[in-house]
């Protein structure tokens, strides 16, 4: 293929389709849809500006945002008497005459929508906090990502909401954010081409459902066409994720320091809840950023297996250990059951976890009331890994579908907006390379149980698999911890964001961001008692072969290597030589236990 048919193929794949491959009755659904998304993503518009209010207090920005509120509410009061106007025309006009007199004013709002979106930047972003600004812009960005699902059935809705609402808060970046330019212009840039890639997908899925209903007799050939495009597109969504993880990590892994490092700080009581409600959409970012990078590393065969004797009670106690807290933050109980004695399996270890730790993710996610009981047990010569919870349930319709990449049911939409529908998908791919059979028993509204059978390993007692570290005694960080750290990162936003938190954990700490400044450090008699190593460093540095010399020159410290990227050759050996290896975006409560342990131990060694 000629650079210049391919470069048509792909302006061919960027370009809407529009309705206009639709007839009348078809455009008039999709506008009818539309149009009511578009008046709900108006109505919680005010709801948006109350938890900000607090923020601000008294300050000038907070009657900007009083005004940006009330100014939506009376945009929803119009929008209101405009969608009984838009009934009535419903009940006596065609499709043909109620498009031609509706589309244009739905358009006009979607204008007025969008710009109002972005006018919350305005008065208020460039004076505001460093903090306030990246939560402003993480709103504002949450925003147009759900309207991305919600407006894209008819996407000049969306193209004229999303050109106002994003990219006007993308120009003001250069006044909002100077220091940082060279990073948030990018990332927004970034954002914008995924956002509008995936308007497309939304837009062309909605398309097709509505000509299948007006042309089933079609239906099989669209089918294997879509089916190509959507492979070809998944090809290059695994590749683009694979090669930018790094760089995509490192925000999220920015953020995930300064949400705690603000609650630490933090002394408003009506902020608060804020901040909690933050902390967990940040671990859901998280998870579902994990879930989906995992997902592509599978679809690839990115993820090479590595199978050993895996102790699959340590294995339970270590997820029970890593959920308790956000179970108890949900008010919901989590507890474990296994039997006496030994149950090892041979397997990818990381698989395993992997695939574990999703099942009670989800379960935790999809359940109110009750809780979630990991259970552990013999059958048949093999070893069942168990997840029970109480949660919504899943229809048997459903039943078929639930192990599908982006494969969400409506039930789960109403408990939890955040997520994808990755989780369980990479549950099953998991399952497929370790050779585990997974299975799943449900009632609606009573719950669920998912397991994971895996074939009994006999060891000898001698060579059982040692704890797969500390995890399971780890306690839970306090706010002080004290002691004295060396970080080492070349990117400024990430050493502002480690200041801050380890400031906030009252951590006495030097940062570097090359191995010669680190040494410097070291030379002036800072003796660090804990090493955290960035692996890709911009001076061309390994991160490992730092980490090991400063650990050579510290042999009291503990370190670990610290990193955004899916798989590198050094990251790999420094897991085999036994070093701990943190992968971008930190747990910051992994991350306070895992320090707090070492100090601890570090104080003891020194008595």
């Amino acid at each position: 293929m000629s650079a210049l048919a391919r470069l048509h193929q792909v302006a061919t794949a960027l370009r809407p389709v529009g309705m206009a491959n639709l007839s009348a009755r078809g455009q008039a659904q999709l506008l009818y849809t539309g149009f009511g998304r578009l008046r709900s993503s108006v109505y919680v518009m005010p709801v948006v500006a109350l938890p900000l209010l607090p923020y601000l207090g008294w300050r000038p920005e907070a009657v900007s945002v009083l005004a940006w509120g009330l100014g939506y509410a009376l945009l929803g009061i119009v929008v209101h008497r405009l969608g009984r106007l838009y009934a009535d025309d419903q009940g006596r006009l065609g499709p043909d005459a109620l498009v031609k007199r509706w589309l244009p004013r739905v358009q006009n709002l979607a204008w007025l929508h969008g710009a109002g979106v972005s006018f919350l930047a305005i008065p208020v972003a460039p004076d505001a906090s460093l903090e306030f600004r990246m939560l402003l812009y993480m709103i504002i960005a949450y925003i147009v990502s759900t309207n991305t699902v919600n407006l894209t059935q008819t996407i000049g809705l969306f193209l004229r909401f999303f050109a106002l609402s994003w990219h006007v808060p993308l120009l003001l970046m250069y006044w909002v954010f100077p220091p940082s330019l060279h990073v948030m212009i990018p990332l927004g840039l970034l954002y914008s081409l995924v956002i509008y890639r995936h308007a497309l997908t939304s837009h062309r899925f909605a398309i097709e459902q509505v000509q299948l209903k007006e042309h089933s007799e079609l239906l099989a050939e669209q089918f294997r066409s879509a089916k190509e495009q959507a492979e070809v597109a998944l090809q290059e969504k695994n590749l683009f994720l694979t090669t930018a993880s790094h760089d995509l990590r490192q925000p999220i892994h920015a953020m995930s320091m300064l949400v705690e490092a603000i609650a630490l700080r933090n002394q408003q009581a009506l902020v608060s809840p804020l901040l909690v409600d933050l902390k967990h959409s940040m671990a859901s970012m998280n998870q579902m950023f994990n879930s989906l990078l995992d997902l592509s590393r599978l679809e690839t065969g990115g993820l090479p297996q590595r199978a050993t004797p895996v102790a699959l009670h340590t294995l339970v106690h270590d997820t029970v250990t890593l959920f308790r807290e956000q179970a108890s933050q949900r008010g919901l109980l989590l507890r474990m059951h296994v039997p006496p004695g030994e149950a090892i399996v041979w397997a990818d270890p990381a698989l395993v976890r992997q695939a574990l730790g999703n099942l009670v993710h989800n379960a935790l996610r999809y359940t109110q009331r009750g809780g979630v009981l990991i259970g552990l047990r013999r059958r048949a010569g093999d070893w069942q890994l168990e997840v029970w919870d109480t949660g919504i349930g899943i229809a048997a319709q459903d039943g078929d579908q639930i192990f599908s990449p982006y494969f969400r049911n409506e039930h789960s939409w109403r408990i939890d907006s955040a997520g994808h529908g990755l989780g369980l998908a990479v549950v099953a791919r998991c399952a497929r390379l370790i050779g585990a059979t997974l299975g799943f028993q449900s009632r609606m509204a009573r719950g669920s149980r998912f397991w994971l059978r895996l074939r009994a390993h006999h060891l000898p007692s001698a060579e059982m698999p040692a704890p797969a570290g500390a995890s399971a005694s780890m306690a839970a960080p306090r706010e002080a911890i004290g002691g004295r750290c060396l970080v080492l990162d070349d990117d400024p936003q990430v050493i502002g964001a480690w200041k801050a938190l380890l400031e906030g954990w009252g951590v006495q700490t030097r940062y570097a961001t090359t191995a010669g400044e680190a040494m410097q450090h070291l030379d002036s008699g800072f003796a660090p008692e804990a090493i955290f190593c960035d692996q890709r460093l911009r001076s061309g540095e390994s991160g490992f072969d730092v980490l090991r010399a400063l650990l050579a020159r510290c042999p009291s410290a503990s370190g670990a290597m610290v990193s955004g990227e899916i798989d590198s050759p050094e990251l790999q050996d420094a897991q085999d030589e036994g070093y701990m290896v943190l992968r971008k975006p930190l747990d910051t409560d992994q991350l306070g236990a895992i320090l707090e342990t070492w100090l601890r131990n570090a104080r003891a060694a020194d008595k």
